[in-house]
């Protein structure tokens, strides 16, 4: 049994009782209620049109390029696509690696290798090959005519995952935008249908039906691709402005904020669930949650603050999907303290960390301080957990599934809140209780009194709070 394997449905209640479902329950309920059968495939012969249709994973084979670093790196690198692609949907077959100094730049593996992937194709009964990199068109081309079946690259089957697990309007748009900016360089047009009709005196000599306008299809389809992506840029632009005036009201409130990062299935959302209650979709598979939630949250000193949920990372993560999510991931880039959640129980840590910090360099979050959070402690190796100790010695160990250190992490992450800048004791009449509600909402509160003339406070607040407590500064409190 998993960390997610420990949810309670009202169909499995015998007594009918549906108060125990979350709203993350009723989504993975819904997610899993149409599921695919394997070995059923409605995939067209003709590969030549693979970027108008959708994308379907059904038998794949995986194939990649060892450049660089070690074997069991590459194999790691591959068993996570292998991992992909079945939360695509897809059965995996058999898996390929070439070392070679450098992807081929014409059929990514070689002329000779793509004929024995033709090979292995064929024996698996394969309708797909996955490649472990981003192809060019060029490369998915000639690959394709070589193996006869779809070639797929790691950054398109990412983006068909985000596709099937977006929910949110904004989360739709991004995720249709990152699509459309990957598919805009490759176009294709219908066939080579259209290739020999050039038009007007270029045509001369190909005689009657090879006069005319030429192969524009692939123009259309162009214009209508950019035509859409600056309304979807559009709408996410508006769809910003409302996120940042709630992001400013939490500033203009003192409000700290603090962000859950990291790696995509490393435990965020199941953390998140467990320091606030938020109820969010918890799933056993790669980039399960991609809407950002944001939680209120209390110190146990009395100081607010709120958790925010962000959408995992992934080696390789494609820079479509960086750049349509920047407004999402601006959440990490605006946090006062950012909780980097690594999976205790992976072959390689160390490469998760690598892979999230690359992508918080992009969005300028380096800035921001980290916490490392270890979690699944209670599916790693005894030897696995010491290496990470002495890799990280300032680091939480936890377990989001049996609860183990959560302690611990509330307490880290109260010590590095950043704490109110003024400390002030003052006596608030009683027709101010406006200011003692927004003393306890956003404040540090130290002490309490309540008197004849008023309440006595000793607290750390604010510059702006400050500004509006100074006519009602008082002694200390005895």
């Amino acid at each position: 049994m998993n960390e997610f394997d420990d949810h309670r449905y009202a169909a499995d209640d015998p007594a009918g009782d549906t108060t125990a479902r979350t709203t993350g329950d009723y989504e993975l309920a819904e997610r899993q209620a149409l599921r695919r059968v394997a070995g059923l495939s409605t995939e067209l012969t003709d590969v030549t049109e693979v970027e108008y249709r959708q994308l379907r994973l059904e038998r794949v084979v995986l194939v990649g390029v060892w450049t660089s670093g070690t074997l069991v790196e590459a194999e790691n690198s591959l068993a996570e696509l292998g991992r992909l692609a079945e939360t695509a949907g897809s059965l995996v077959l058999a898996g390929l690696i070439q070392r070679r100094d450098r992807p081929d730049p014409a059929t990514y593996i070689g002329s000779g290798k793509a004929k024995e992937l033709r090979d292995v194709v064929l024996a698996e009964g394969a309708d797909t090959v996955v490649c472990d990199g981003e192809l060019a068109p060029g490369q998915l081309r000639q690959l394709e005519e070589v193996v006869k079946v779809k070639v797929v690259d790691r950054t398109a089957l990412i983006l068909d995952i985000f596709a099937q697990h977006a929910r949110s309007k904004e989360g739709k748009a991004q995720v249709e935008l990152a699509q459309l900016q990957y598919l805009l360089p490759r176009l294709r047009g219908w066939g080579e249908s259209l290739s020999r009709q050039v038009g007007g005196r270029a045509a001369g000599g190909v005689g009657i039906g090879g006069r005319g306008p030429g192969e524009t299809k692939i123009e259309i389809d162009r214009r209508r691709i950019n035509s859409r992506m600056a309304k979807l840029r559009a709408q996410i632009a508006g769809m910003k402005t409302a996120r940042d005036v709630k992001r400013a009201r939490r500033v203009d409130r003192q409000v700290p904020g603090v962000a859950l990062a990291g790696y995509t299935n490393a435990g965020k959302s199941s953390l998140l669930n467990r320091l606030t209650d938020a109820g969010v979709l918890v799933e056993n598979a790669l980039f399960a949650t991609l809407d950002p939630t944001v939680r209120r949250c209390q110190a146990s000193d009395g100081r607010p603050y709120t958790l925010a949920d962000t959408v995992g990372f992934v080696r390789h993560l494609p820079t479509q999907l960086v750049e349509a999510f920047r407004s999402t991931l601006e959440e990490v880039a605006d946090a006062d303290l950012i909780l980097h959640v690594v999976d205790a129980a992976d072959a390689d840590p160390q490469a998760q960390i690598r892979a999230v910090r690359e992508v918080l360099a992009e969005i300028d979050a380096l800035g921001v301080p980290e916490q490392l959070v270890f979690n699944k402690v209670d599916a790693a190796e005894p030897d696995a957990l010491l290496r990470l100790r002495h890799l990280a010695p300032d680091a939480v160990f936890v377990s989001a599934r049996t609860g183990a250190g959560l302690d611990e992490l509330r307490a880290r992450i109260e010590q590095r809140l950043p704490r109110p800048d003024v400390e002030l004791n003052v006596l608030v009449p009683y027709d101010r209780g406006d200011l003692v509600a927004r003393v306890h909402d956003s404040a540090e509160v130290l002490a309490t009194e309540h008197t004849a003339d008023g309440t006595r406070l000793h607290a750390r607040v604010g510059p702006g709070l400050a500004a509006a407590l100074e006519p009602f500064v008082s002694a200390p409190l005895t």
